[in-house]
């Protein structure tokens, strides 16, 4: 016996079609992610079955709604981790409930989160893109008129509200201290050319060396994974090295965490032999062996100012985008080397 049209719902559609309900949801609004086969499928039965997506009613419920969304890349990063710290302290003092997920860096994974938080009603979405996002893939959740605040990652060509770090002028400044200190031959480690974040730190590093009249060729710059393990495999191709660098800047904390383990592998001591700065001053890196020099981004308040950003829009309904670029600074401990420098100095003063 058919269903009647006014009980049909997304479930109903999916268990006919054989997909997911987030696979539905895609389709419904004209993601580019579904293949064509899936997509004339889901059509057909939608047809079949005399489904109606309400729209109106859709956006009356979000409207409505205390659900924020709140998508990560990599919770696995402690700087993920703590960027989403500070987003749930802003939306639960607000009273806010948030719906969290990990993307994986996976965009398939990414599309079905946001789908199945769509289904739940959501009022706004916080979300720090995962590697490859493309503005294609968001903006049909932009045109349904839920605000989108982007955290940490940028999507060139998407109109949203946005709080990123001035990874350029961290980058800049962290390889002019090196260069202070004395290196000459400096590497960049770790992170993907695919990102806006690894081309401005990327940016920063060559633009100091430069200004400082060094080598800024592509040899010295070692891609890997943004991660510990990611460092580890980095420092061994800069060690293979001819020309072996000095000291090297770090696309992030996780990464140098990593190039020290490396360096110590190969009975060479971080902060004394080699000089090691990383980026965004996690937890983790004051209290490391040796602690680390970085260049803090204060991930948690990144995070409070991105909640605060999409609650203010949601609460006056102004979705103009405002791009908030926050400051960063160098934090000097024992890695980059600057400790033994300046017992050196005293001893021969």
């Amino acid at each position: 016996m058919a269903l009647k049209q006014s009980k049909v719902t997304v479930v109903d559609v999916a268990r006919a079609a054989g997909v997911s309900k987030s696979t539905v949801s895609l389709v419904l609004q004209g993601s580019s992610l579904v293949n064509e086969a899936t997509r004339a499928k889901v059509g057909a039965v939608i047809r079949e079955l005399g489904y109606v997506y309400n729209r109106s009613a859709a956006n009356l419920r979000q409207s409505k709604s205390k659900i924020v969304g709140i998508v990560v890349n990599d919770l696995t990063n402690s700087f993920f981790a703590e960027l989403a710290v500070g987003m749930d302290m802003v939306v639960q003092s607000a009273g806010y409930i948030q719906f969290m997920a990990n993307s994986a860096e996976n965009p398939d994974r990414q599309a079905e989160v946001i789908a199945s938080m769509r289904e739940h009603g959501m009022a706004g979405l916080i979300l720090s893109p995962a590697r490859g996002t493309t503005s294609a893939d968001l903006r049909p959740l932009v045109d349904s008129g839920i605000p989108v605040v982007l955290v940490a990652r940028n999507v060139p060509g998407l109109k949203v509200s946005s709080v990123v770090s001035d990874g350029h002028a961290g980058a800049a400044a962290a390889v002019r201290h090196l260069i202070e200190l004395g290196h000459r031959r400096i590497a960049f480690l770790g992170g993907f050319n695919d990102t806006a974040v690894f081309d401005e730190r990327m940016r920063g590093f060559r633009d100091a060396l430069v200004e400082a009249g060094l080598d800024a060729s592509d040899e010295l710059v070692i891609s890997s994974a943004p991660s510990r393990a990611g460092g580890v495999t980095a420092v061994e191709r800069l060690l293979a090295m001819a020309d072996r660098p000095t000291a090297a800047l770090c696309f992030n904390d996780a990464v140098a965490f990593g190039a020290c383990d490396g360096l110590r592998s190969a009975r060479i001591e971080p902060g004394v032999d080699f000089g090691v700065i990383g980026f965004d001053d996690v937890i983790e890196a004051k209290t490391a062996v040796p602690a680390l020099t970085t260049v803090s981004v204060d991930p948690q308040g990144m995070g409070r100012r991105a909640a605060q950003l999409l609650l203010k829009q949601i609460n006056s309904g102004d979705f103009e985008p405002e791009a908030l670029v926050a400051s960063v600074r160098l934090v000097v401990r024992e890695s980059c080397g600057a400790a033994r420098r300046t017992k050196r100095e005293a001893m021969t003063a």
